[in-house]
């Protein structure tokens, strides 16, 4: 068996949270960053799709979970996620998954605020 480390960095999507009205009105952009451990098994020798995880869908089903409902704070949003994928690709062993809102209405300048949330599947 053999396991890797699955990044997509910075999947950029649209989405309405916060607690500010606007941000619940007219939303903003948000980038995803997933970090999987994930069993493959024999995929590197078979070089068959089905031996791993599609990264399409991985990506479909963030997308999915992130926009599907909002959510007051990143870290909900980041949970929501996680555990989302977790459910549905049980090759998945470890995974982070971090939002990053570059938009973020505060009385300072920073180039991003993030939150970062991590699971393991439960043996």
């Amino acid at each position: 068996m053999t396991t890797v480390v699955l990044r997509i960095d910075r999947l950029a999507l649209h989405a309405h949270h916060g607690v500010n009205p606007e941000e619940r009105t007219l939303g903003q952009h948000f980038f995803l960053d997933l970090v999987a451990t994930v069993e493959v098994g024999d995929a590197p020798t078979t070089d068959k799709l089905e031996d791993s995880v599609n990264y399409a869908a991985l990506i479909d089903a963030a997308s999915h979970a992130f926009t599907e409902k909002p959510f007051n704070l990143i870290e909900a949003a980041a949970a929501a996620v996680a555990d989302d994928l977790v459910r549905r690709f049980p090759a998945i062993e470890t995974l982070q998954v971090t939002v990053h809102k570059p938009s973020a209405p505060v009385s300072a300048h920073v180039a991003n605020i993030s939150a970062t949330i991590e699971r393991r599947r439960r043996g």
